[in-house]
């Protein structure tokens, strides 16, 4: 069955959702595995954790669900689970955030020429968690989930110039937090 509904669009199957039946289960998985790897990807970039982000990916769908039974008009199911994911993503960092202080991430060792590669992405890792919340989310939906800058101000619900704005001060920082790194890797 899951095959056969391939062929519709996600306003479809969303419609289909409203129903018990199992047609609406069978949109639900279709909905699913077109874009569990999607939204997966975007809560483990903008948490920086596997398990935080796979609680917040489940969230999301179970949230997703809920939702479906509500009477609406689905124009863009992607960027409605974008916005369910980003939501419980600000919701996690918050509660991180009055729970647990910061982390040291300046204290990095480079033991190897094999492991520069993994410290250089972990570096730019631990340096994407020290941006700012909002440049964070801008630079992750740029580089990462590759939206235009109209996309991120519509996902967003914010102009193209703070877009552009946010994106600049994210990229100026990242370099400003890896610059000592990256000087000392090229001296090796």
């Amino acid at each position: 069955m899951t095959n056969e509904l391939e062929k519709y669009s996600d306003s479809e199957l969303f419609k289909m959702l409203s129903n018990n039946t199992k047609e609406s289960e069978n949109a639900f998985m279709e909905i699913y595995r077109r874009y569990s790897g999607r939204i997966y990807a975007y809560c483990k970039r903008f948490l920086g954790s596997k398990e935080d982000a796979m609680d917040v990916f489940q969230d999301t769908f179970i949230k997703f669900y809920q939702s479906s039974k509500e009477e609406r008009e689905m124009t863009n199911l992607p960027a409605f689970l974008l916005r369910i994911a980003r939501n419980l993503c600000l919701n996690t960092l918050r509660q991180k955030r009055q729970s647990t202080e910061l982390e040291d991430y300046m204290s990095f060792i480079i033991l190897d020429k094999e492991k520069e590669n993994t410290e250089l992405l972990e570096l730019i890792k631990n340096a994407l968690k020290q941006l700012p919340e909002d440049y964070r989310e801008v630079f992750v939906l740029r580089e990462y989930e590759g939206m235009s800058y109209n996309e991120i101000a519509e996902h967003l619900n914010i102009s193209l110039a703070l877009v552009k704005v946010r994106l600049f001060r994210a990229k100026e920082k990242l370099r400003e937090i890896l610059a000592p790194y990256i000087s000392e890797l090229s001296k090796l």
